[in-house]
């Protein structure tokens, strides 16, 4: 089972003044103006969108830009200054403490970057460790553990000790605790970050396949682009607080709404997100409709052996509907890297 979440106009102001800060004009100054007049920082500014269930949705930005606060607001590890938060239809910002204490047992787990297992328990123990915390029996426990040991390919490491285990298959470890509980909802900050390359493409690789094995919501945190288009339904890209854009891989790479998007996107492979729904047109008198025909989800990449083994135009399909047609020109356009926005 998996929820939703909804955020509407979140703020977080850390600072001696922040509540009267947030009853003025001045929380929309630009951070360094805001920072000198009131000595506040305004880490999550008027930050609006929903994650839908079962969705992996990514939010993505530079050191600083607020992605990391904003992941703790949803569960209130970080209280917000002013805003509403949902999850599952259940209100998190007037939730009691007790309601919040069942959110985080039951509803959400995250998993963070530092592993946090207990160096002393051996794996079996630190997965089931939110289990014990229900108050489940220790068999019941232990036998869910080893369920979830297996779904994320840790058989056999039950009765070893954290650190005898590499990075990465530690990383897997703090995966199993948070499936344990069978969250509705699944919180990820900066999880692979300190992990080697090799390893955190291979993590990476076990978010997706775990995604679809279980369905869970997924909020996901990163700072690495290729890491977002890879695990990403939608990304919001943030910059000093607030969102700046928010789509689909295919959206932002394809249609930067600023430069800071350009500049991120830039270097990524357009053939390799862009689809042929993305680029097609209208097929005009000229276009002969006898040529291959490939679906309107076709990423780019895949399609330029096809356009360079026939001379008529492929028919983009979208079912048994024709979306447009795509040429050996228009695929030679569509890879060019796009002008910065002005300004």
């Amino acid at each position: 089972m998996s929820a939703g979440i909804t955020v509407s106009n979140l703020w977080k102001i850390f600072g001696p003044r922040a509540e009267r800060v947030m009853t003025s004009d001045d929380r929309h100054l630009d951070p360094a103006a805001l920072r000198e007049r009131t000595g506040c920082t305004a880490a999550v500014r008027d930050v609006s969108f929903e994650v839908r269930p079962g969705e992996v949705f990514v939010v993505m930005g530079l050191s600083g830009s607020g992605k990391s606060t904003l992941v703790r607001c949803l569960t209130r590890l970080v209280e917000p200054t002013s805003g509403e938060i949902s999850i599952g239809g259940e209100d998190v910002v007037r939730a009691t403490p007790a309601g919040l204490r069942e959110l985080r047992r039951h509803k959400v787990s995250m998993v963070f970057q530092h592993f946090g297992l207990l160096p002393h328990r051996r794996v079996i123990d630190n997965v089931a460790y939110g289990l014990e915390i229900q108050g489940a029996a220790k068999a019941a426990r232990h036998a869910r553990a080893r369920e979830i040991l297996t779904l994320v390919g840790l058989d056999g490491h039950a009765d070893a000790y954290p650190d005898q285990l590499s990075g990465g298959m530690q990383q897997r470890v703090g995966l199993a605790r948070a499936l344990a509980v069978e969250p509705q909802v699944m919180l990820f900050d900066e999880p692979f970050s300190a992990l080697d390359p090799l390893i955190r493409r291979d993590m990476q690789a076990e978010v997706v396949r775990l995604h679809r094995e279980v369905g869970k919501t997924m909020v996901f945190i990163t700072h690495d682009l290729a890491e977002a288009l890879k695990l990403g339904e939608r990304i919001a890209i943030m910059r000093d607080g607030a969102i700046v854009q928010l789509g689909t891989p295919e959206q932002l790479v394809g249609a930067p709404a600023d430069d800071y998007v350009a500049d991120f996107v830039r270097d990524v492979p357009r053939s390799d997100v862009l689809s042929l729904r993305w680029i097609c047109r209208e097929p005009d008198e000229h276009d002969s409709l006898d040529g291959p025909a490939l679906a309107a989800s076709t990423v780019i990449r895949e399609a330029v052996p096809v356009a360079a083994a026939s001379a008529l135009p492929i028919r983009v399909m979208d079912g048994e509907r024709l979306v447009g047609v795509v040429d050996r020109v228009d695929i030679l356009a569509s890879l060019a890297v796009p002008e910065k926005v002005p300004a």
